[in-house]
């Protein structure tokens, strides 16, 4: 059973190791350590007893619960990942862009990153927020 936990996670940003983490995480749904070692190979060679310190603090800092199974712990997401993506973006958008989302907007358009498929999706979507 899921511990319950009616705490908010926390306001600071996840590490790059952190978000790693919670990627797969959101990527496999509930998981063991030994499945997020898994996953995180052969691009990424961590220990099993990083790896689990790693994701105790994430359950510490609230964004995973774990869930008791035989003689070990599942863990699953207790953040969405589009929910951090909103807070992560609210917070780029206020620290960086001066609280000015057509900033942001403005330097992604600028940026050489884009593809046409990528440039229709987004006009698609400006369109649809317009109506």
């Amino acid at each position: 059973m899921a511990r319950k936990s009616h705490a908010q996670p926390s306001d600071r940003p996840l590490t790059a190791t952190e978000l790693e983490m919670m990627n797969v995480i959101w990527r496999i749904g509930p998981c063991s350590v030994h499945q997020v070692v898994d996953a995180l190979r052969p691009q990424r060679e961590l220990a099993y007893t990083s790896v689990s310190t790693i994701i105790r603090i994430l359950e510490q800092k609230k964004y995973v619960l774990s869930i008791k199974e035989g003689r070990g712990h599942l863990y699953q997401a207790a953040v969405s990942k589009q929910a951090y993506q909103a807070t992560s973006l609210a917070r780029l958008v206020s620290n960086v862009f001066d609280g000015a989302p057509s900033l942001l907007v403005q330097r992604l358009l600028d940026s050489k990153q884009l593809s046409p498929e990528e440039l229709s999706s987004i006009r698609a979507s400006m369109r649809k927020k317009e109506r």
